[in-house]
């Protein structure tokens, strides 16, 4: 089972950014899509950003032009860079994954995301 932790989730005022690693078992470049998701309380999970194998990207509508979704090969993690950050974006963070032809593995803690004045 693929398994993934998330990190770099805190507390910021409106405006702020922050900026949050997902490490994956196994090599980040063996999946053919690597996705960053969120979760409010009492909410359904949602897709915030994903990034495609051969590098195209795809982001809700919400947080385009405000987060960036990337990986670092050399550390084999996948990164979400959150800028000008909004009250609404307060949710759980988590990431996850799947090989070509693979189901997504399992969810993991996530990263709490907090944001308040």
């Amino acid at each position: 089972q693929v398994q993934f932790v998330e990190s770099g989730g805190g507390l910021v005022q409106p405006g702020g950014s922050l900026r949050l690693s997902c490490a994956a078992s196994g090599s980040i470049s063996s999946f053919a899509f690597m996705g960053w998701y969120r979760q409010a309380p009492g909410k359904q999970r949602e897709l915030v950003a994903g990034l495609y194998s051969g590098g195209d990207t795809n982001y809700r509508d919400s947080v385009k032009g405000r987060f960036t979704i990337s990986r670092d090969n050399a550390k084999n993690t996948v990164n979400l860079q959150m800028d000008n950050l909004k009250s609404e974006d307060t949710a759980v963070y988590y990431c996850n994954a799947r090989r070509p032809g693979a189901s997504f593995g399992d969810w993991g803690q996530g990263t709490q995301v907090t944001v308040s004045s």
